[in-house]
């Protein structure tokens, strides 16, 4: 199980997001990973938010757990997507503050999750990296934009079986947006829960190409500080 370092999140007019951050020694680069629907069970300990940040770890970049309001210890109340897409900025932009200076920061998201950090990326936020898994596209309105700001791997991923992201609308987006790579996962539903392993390796990979990248720019930055 991770854990990482509880972390209180300010998220504006008084509001606190509880987090959990884990940092490897020395990394330049950190991701912040969304959980599935509040409303339907989802938190940041969510098995595939999990498994995603395990992923991160391993290619040796920091990860950013995080609960949407009114989930857990988080403050605040279920805003219809609208005042989580600020949470996932907070959540952003508490990690890189933990970070060295110029170090990268990209964004993963399960679900609703991954809806709340397209929108962020759509935005125009700057990011390293984007994951999207299992972006549900049966069930939110889905306006593809390429995220301007983003400079770095792009992976979306689903199950074949996935009925919140039918395979009929995962490839209609992924031909509006030739610059992601779009893995579908034979079998799996949307909790992949006959494919984790293959998930697993398709994020593993995403990370991997976001750490080599990280260390090719060179950034010259110091080690990361205690953050206690």
């Amino acid at each position: 199980m991770i854990t990482g370092q509880p972390v209180a999140i300010p998220a504006g007019a008084g509001l606190a997001l509880e987090g959990a951050l884990a940092m490897p020694p020395e990394t330049l680069a950190g991701v912040v990973v969304c959980h599935p629907h509040p409303l339907y069970g989802g938190d940041m300990d969510n098995p595939v938010v999990l498994a995603t940040a395990a992923a991160c770890l391993d290619a040796g970049l920091a990860t950013m757990r995080f609960n949407f309001r009114g989930v857990g210890s988080s403050g605040g109340a279920w805003d219809e997507g609208r005042g989580e897409q600020d949470d996932v900025r907070a959540a952003l932009a508490c990690l890189r503050e933990r970070l060295p200076p110029r170090s990268r920061l990209a964004l993963a998201g399960y679900s609703f999750g991954a809806a709340m950090a397209a929108a962020v990326a759509g935005a125009g936020e700057r990011l390293a990296g984007l994951a999207l898994i299992a972006p549900p596209l049966a069930m939110r309105p889905w306006e593809p934009r390429a995220p301007s700001g983003l400079d770095g791997p792009w992976l979306v991923v689903a199950g074949s079986a996935d009925t919140f992201c039918p395979a009929e609308a995962l490839a209609a987006l992924g031909g509006t947006l030739p610059a992601a790579t779009v893995t579908v996962i034979d079998g799996a539903d949307h909790f992949f829960f006959t494919g984790m392993p293959r998930l697993r390796a398709a994020l593993s990979a995403w990370a991997g190409t976001l750490a080599r990248r990280t260390s090719a720019a060179g950034d010259q930055a110091s080690p990361c500080r205690p953050t206690g």
